[in-house]
């Protein structure tokens, strides 16, 4: 059991868990999920259906909370080790955005993991669907504890969200929908042309009603041809029609204006669905922890 900056830290315990979900909740993004005891037990156990191959790379995480002086719980924190690389991860982080235990909290996970490179907030939760990264608008306070405790932010996706149905959008005559082979609870979308896939889509089975669009992709022969726009009102009907009453999406973002992987393009035919930006999420890295 540690204390700093008013709260004291301890190990996490079973009783934490309605306090824990509370924190998670208030930081909750539009088109999120609202956590769930078995979404943090998967958290707390080092679990996630998204970046699994991450989590299998971690010791099992340490998880603390952070207790204020009247036994409540203000903050919690996980965080693990990745041996292959001797790496720290700092994992997750909740503190209702109060800077004081957002130190606390930070500063706890970072001497734990010294003297290692430390990495934060560098994959998604089971907590989350899919939200790889740190929203920075919507944790101000985060962002800046983790700032004077000298980490270095990357800038990585564009988080977006729309209702469905969506806007009117051209569709693909003859799609053919089964299950992704590469995750049990996402479905993958194929448009062919002369006997050759010339578009794909991936999208997420509805959480709670949200629905996730994983990637569009067309065929470099068979771009310039409307395919995007076309696959992409073909994908929001599909998760229209397995239940979803929103979507949303995650936009690599890191690509300069002109680069080769500069999404403007993209962005604007999301915008045309409607889809709006809800924050930009960035991750941060500690080089030299002491």
């Amino acid at each position: 059991m540690s204390s700093a900056l008013g709260v004291t830290l301890r190990p996490y315990v079973s009783a934490d868990r309605t306090a824990v979900l509370r924190l998670v909740s208030a930081d909750r993004l539009p088109g999120q999920p609202v956590p769930t005891p078995a979404m943090l037990g998967d958290a707390l156990g080092g679990r996630s259906p998204v970046d699994a191959g991450w989590w299998a790379d971690l010791e099992g995480p340490a998880t603390q909370v952070a207790v204020d002086a009247a036994g409540a719980v203000v903050g919690v924190v996980s965080y693990a080790v990745r041996p292959k690389n001797d790496t720290g991860h700092l994992l997750w982080l909740h503190c209702r955005e109060d800077e004081p235990t957002a130190d606390a909290l930070i500063r706890h996970a970072v001497t734990e993991l010294a003297p290692r490179r430390v990495e934060a907030f560098q994959f998604a939760s089971a907590l989350t669907l899919g939200l790889e990264a740190l929203p920075v608008r919507h944790r101000p306070a985060t962002v800046r504890a983790l700032e004077r405790a000298g980490f270095t932010g990357e800038r990585l996706w564009r988080y977006m969200r729309a209702d469905l149905p969506a806007r009117p959008l051209p569709h693909l005559p003859h799609v053919h929908v089964g299950p992704d082979p590469e995750g049990k609870d996402a479905r993958r979308l194929e448009a062919r042309q002369d006997g050759r896939v010339v578009a794909e889509a991936v999208v997420g089975l509805p959480a709670q009603g949200t629905g996730v669009l994983w990637w569009i992709e067309v065929e470099p022969h068979a771009r310039g041809r409307g395919l995007g726009r076309a696959m992409l009102g073909s994908a929001l009907d599909v998760l229209t029609g397995l239940g979803a009453t929103e979507a949303i999406l995650y936009v690599d973002d890191d690509a300069p204006p002109g680069d080769e992987r500069d999404r403007t393009a993209a962005i604007r035919l999301y915008e045309s669905a409607g889809f709006t930006e809800i924050d930009r999420l960035y991750s941060y890295t500690l080089s030299h922890a002491v």
